[in-house]
C-alpha cells in the first residue's frame, strides 16, 4: 500500500502491527478534514497538548494509559475509545506494545506543543506503508 488510502478496504490492525517505529503515526485514510492514523506504541510519549484540536484514541490491541493534567488518568483496553479535549495536557503511555487508531485534523501536530524524539512531521506520517 502506498500513500493515503482513499476508497479502499484497509485493515487498521494489520497496518499498525506492521509498523517498525513506535509513536510514529501513519495516515491511512481521510474523512473530510480529519485524518485517520494508526500507530504502534510502547513506552512514554511525553506531556503535551493540542491547543486547537481534540485527539481521539481508539485501542485496537493492547492497552493504553493516559495521564491528564488535572491528576486523573484514563486506562484504555482493546476496543476502548477516548477523546482528549483540545488544550488538555496529556501523557500517553503503553507498558507493552499497543496498536491504536487516532482521528485528528490534518493540522494536528503529532506531539502538540512539544518537540521530542518522537515528533513526526505530516510528511513523515504520509510515508508509504508496506502492504499489510
Amino acid at each position: 500500500m502506498t500513500g493515503i488510502v482513499v476508497s479502499k478496504v484497509v485493515s487498521p490492525g494489520k497496518i499498525a502491527a506492521s509498523l517498525s517505529e513506535y509513536w510514529s503515526p501513519r495516515i491511512i485514510a481521510r474523512v473530510d478534514d480529519a485524518c485517520v492514523k494508526v500507530a504502534k506504541v510502547n513506552g512514554v510519549l511525553g506531556w503535551h497538548r493540542h491547543l486547537d484540536e481534540d485527539e481521539m484514541f481508539f485501542v485496537l490491541d493492547g492497552s493504553l494509559h493516559i495521564d491528564l493534567e488535572d491528576g486523573s488518568s484514563v486506562d484504555l483496553a482493546a476496543g476502548d475509545l477516548h477523546v482528549v479535549p483540545k488544550g488538555v495536557r496529556h501523557n500517553p503511555r503503553a507498558d507493552n506494545d499497543c496498536l491504536l487508531v487516532l482521528v485528528e485534523r490534518e493540522s494536528t501536530l503529532h506531539t502538540g506543543d512539544v518537540v521530542n524524539e518522537f515528533t513526526r512531521s505530516l510528511d513523515e506520517q504520509r510515508r508509504p506503508i508496506e502492504d499489510a
